[in-house]
């Protein structure tokens, strides 16, 4: 493989009137200003706010700090519920999950239920009897089922947490950050079942008997109460106080919130959402689909193939800022004949002030044919 580094400057709108179109270039000035607002005082121990798609810091308080998640555990039991199998499946509800102290969707002994209920019943409800089912259903113990959660936190990234259970009950080795929570949840809201359960405002449950035992309304008032609220997760214990993992998508923008310990959980986070969306937007830094370098063929019917990005690249970029980036192609010496259109080829890197901020596969962009002495 070979690198090649090129330098580019992205200009920024100057006026920042609301975030790029992703099906418009950026225009480098707009008529109509919006002003930008300070970073607001909260009274979360700890907190973070990231865009969603890169994961960009747009601010943080304490945000590598040690701290109890309480019931956002959950988010990281969906993830892995979702990801064991048919979430329509239904599945017998484990003695063990019956119960469970705490919030409950109230299960029963005996009981056979579909994942998906059992889901939305943990995620809206924050159920911690459907957390242990989900667990029990989802692997061939509980026990084994928190070793994944574990495992799966170190693959996202979430290297200062530690999970003791499904449900978020307190233990004093249950623990997590502010910034894992949000790796966490950038994670989960890749999966667009998760995304929809994150996002529901109510969900009824294929289960015998009345609310609450069949109705689950969201917990989580950011999908009735903020513009363009896409969820996540709340959560509280005594000791944890009141944890909540906000999200939103604005103009093509989504940003993560998280605060820990936080009395004015839902006005802090809107109050930094309000941060990022008038302080930031996404601009277009490379369109996609065309040639962007020519990578050498062996034996091929020319002696080179053009390759480029398979769709436009988007940054978050700071209102009224120029964006100066180090784009790093790392490519084959050369490729075989014969090629294929979509071929993946190699990748780009987005780098910024010595991190690299994005990541996206080359693609070949033609059929090229090999080599033929009788042409």
């Amino acid at each position: 493989m070979q690198k090649i580094i090129v330098l580019i400057l992205i200009l920024s709108c100057l006026s920042g009137c609301g975030a790029a179109n992703p099906e418009q270039s950026p225009s480098l000035a707009r008529e109509v200003a919006s002003p930008q607002i300070a970073a607001p005082q909260i009274s979360a121990a700890s907190a973070i706010l990231i865009e969603a798609s890169t994961g960009k810091v747009l601010y943080e308080k304490n945000a590598r700090e040690k701290s109890w998640p309480a019931s956002i555990t959950k988010i990281m039991t969906a993830l892995l519920g979702i990801e064991s199998g048919d979430v329509k499946r239904v599945v017998p509800v484990a003695e063990d999950a019956v119960g469970t102290e705490g919030s409950s969707i109230y299960l029963k002994d005996g009981e056979k239920i579909a994942m998906e209920d059992l889901l939305y019943g943990m995620m809206l409800r924050s159920g911690n009897d459907a957390a242990m089912a989900v667990a029990a259903a989802a692997a061939p113990s509980i026990d084994e089922f928190v070793v994944q959660m574990n495992q799966r936190a170190q693959e996202i990234g979430a290297l200062d947490t530690h999970f003791m259970n499904p449900s978020g009950l307190h233990d004093e080795e249950h623990y997590t950050t502010a910034y894992d929570m949000a790796l966490i949840a950038r994670e989960a809201m890749k999966n667009p079942v998760f995304r929809e359960i994150a996002a529901a405002k109510e969900w009824n449950a294929d289960r015998e008997g009345e609310e609450p035992y069949n109705h689950f309304e969201n917990k989580n008032k950011v999908v009735y109460q903020y513009d363009g609220g896409t969820g996540i997760k709340l959560g509280y214990t005594q000791i944890a106080g009141r944890t909540l993992v906000a999200s939103s998508c604005r103009d093509g923008m989504e940003v993560i919130c998280v605060v820990l310990n936080d009395p004015n959980w839902f006005e802090d986070a809107y109050a930094l959402m309000d941060f990022a969306y008038a302080n930031w937007e996404m601009e277009k830094v490379m369109d996609g689909g065309g040639p962007l370098l020519a990578i050498p063929v062996e034996r091929g019917e020319k002696d080179h193939v053009q390759a480029g990005l398979a769709g436009p690249v988007f940054l978050p970029v700071r209102k009224g800022e120029a964006l100066e980036l180090e784009l790093r192609y790392d490519i084959p010496e050369k490729v075989a004949a014969p090629t294929s259109r979509w071929q993946e080829s190699g990748t780009l890197e987005f780098w910024r002030e010595g991190s690299c901020v994005w990541e996206a596969s080359l693609f070949l962009l033609e059929d090229l044919a090999p080599y033929s002495p009788e042409k």
